[in-house]
């Protein structure tokens, strides 16, 4: 693939449109895991004492290295387009 004209306004559109498509499932799944995993801490901090630390501090974890793993993926993408 030919890296695309950022000059000309549709040719950036278009492409960032292909951008945003780019690690989607993941980017969508890490922010869904990192909200569920705050829940479950508010959860365990009110109404389940007994709830051990680590399962909503895990969710989170895990929410925040998909998030993480999607901008690595999106950036990569982002380089090797550039390059052509």
């Amino acid at each position: 693939m030919t890296p695309p004209d950022l000059k000309d306004p549709v040719q950036r559109a278009a492409y960032q449109r292909e951008l945003a498509g780019v690690a989607l499932g993941l980017r969508r799944s890490g922010v869904a895991l990192a909200v569920i995993g705050a829940g479950v801490a508010l959860v365990r901090l009110y109404w389940w004492r007994e709830m051990p630390v680590w399962a909503p501090a895990g969710l989170i974890g895990v929410g925040l290295m998909a998030m993480v793993s999607a901008i690595a993926a999106r950036s990569r993408y982002h380089q090797l387009r550039m390059r052509g």
